[in-house]
């Protein structure tokens, strides 16, 4: 409700407004948190988080009529909306947290360095020792591998959508593309299973297929490949055109504008789509299974033989019967996402030292 005082002679006019002061909305948080512990548990129709829930709807209807009374209705709804806005990212947010603090208090029971640098060769059912030191150099070299074929097909086949690419045959790729992007885990392992270990594999072993890293980083470019190609195309389709005529209208070819002045520009969004390819492969399990066979010794050589990987860890580790299982699952998965939060922010810092200067 907005009031204006007529201006004395000689004095400029003010425009008072009456404002809900800032305590208010604690006060109304209270109560309606009050409120909704004396419904539900009052009436047995629910526990902490059905109060939490029904807290929040009071609230944005106290906020509401609190502020409308006040304010009035424009202030009102803005302030409710604003109130619903911040409600949800802390909805969302709340279940990131609660994943980060589980895997941090589960994780730090065997975050030592018997953890890190042994295997679980030989490590029976009541020994509590044993360590990932071979799954953590199974993810890094078939991640490695996969990141070194996919990367580059991704990066030039979104170029070549873009820039080059014209009429039917750019839709069938585009098309093919937005397809394997939904094929699941379990699919690809088949398909590298049954064209590289079975048919491949055996021409260089004396007719024995050969399970190893490297198949399982076949696998995994299979997936990554669509996320790379898909969100490298639209990062470049967000660069302006007007950069792109500049560089022509300055007689620079369309190679090195792309080189020069289209890439560098879509860096960081051509990064986080890398990184999000790279964490989901992390993470894969069913293809490792399939084709690498999942070794408890330490393999530095992903050509032969099998070789193992933190998600395939974790895994084994869940389901084992030993009571000193569940405590390596809980730090491989830490050591996991750890992982990958390192190769993010190196991959972010050098995109940011590497993009065009504004």
């Amino acid at each position: 409700m907005t009031a204006t005082t007529l201006p004395a002679p000689g004095q400029s006019p003010k425009l008072h407004t009456k404002k809900l002061p800032s305590v208010a909305f604690l006060g109304v948080a209270v109560v309606a948190l009050g409120l909704s512990a004396a419904i539900c548990y009052g009436t047995g129709i629910g526990g902490w988080v059905l109060t939490l829930v029904v807290g929040l709807v009071l609230y944005l209807v106290g906020i509401f009529v609190a502020v409308n009374a006040v304010e009035g209705r424009r202030s009102a709804r803005n302030r409710t909306w604003s109130a619903l806005i911040h409600s949800a990212f802390v909805l969302a947010i709340l279940p990131l947290a609660s994943v980060v603090w589980t895997l941090v208090s589960n994780g730090l029971d065997r975050l030592d360095g018997d953890f890190f640098l042994t295997s679980m060769n030989n490590i029976g059912a009541r020994d509590p020792n044993g360590g990932a030191y071979h799954a953590i150099i199974g993810t890094l070299e078939q991640v490695g591998i996969a990141a070194l074929i996919t990367i580059p097909l991704g990066v030039l086949g979104a170029i070549y959508i873009v820039e080059y690419g014209r009429g039917r045959f750019t839709f069938v790729i585009r098309f093919f593309v937005d397809v394997m992007t939904g094929i699941p885990s379990i699919v690809a392992g088949l398909f590298v299973l049954a064209f590289w270990v079975l048919i491949v594999s055996p021409w260089f072993n004396d007719g024995a297929p050969v399970f190893s890293g490297f198949a399982a980083a076949l696998a995994l470019s299979v997936l990554m490949l669509p996320t790379i190609v898909r969100s490298t195309e639209e990062m470049l389709r967000l660069v302006p055109a007007p950069l792109r005529e500049g560089s022509y209208a300055l007689g620079v070819p369309k190679w090195k504008t792309i080189m020069k002045i289209v890439i560098p520009t879509a860096l960081p969004g051509i990064v986080t789509g890398i990184m999000l390819s790279i964490a989901r492969a992390a993470g894969e399990t069913a293809p490792v299974l399939l084709v690498a066979g999942g070794s408890a010794a330490i393999n530095f050589n992903p050509f032969s033989a099998q070789q193992g990987s933190l998600s395939l860890f974790v895994f084994q580790q869940a389901g084992d019967a030993s009571r000193f299982a569940p405590a390596r699952a809980w730090t491989a998965a830490l050591t996991l996402v750890a992982l990958v939060l390192i190769l993010t922010i190196a991959a972010k810092l050098l995109a940011r030292r590497n993009r065009i200067p504004r």
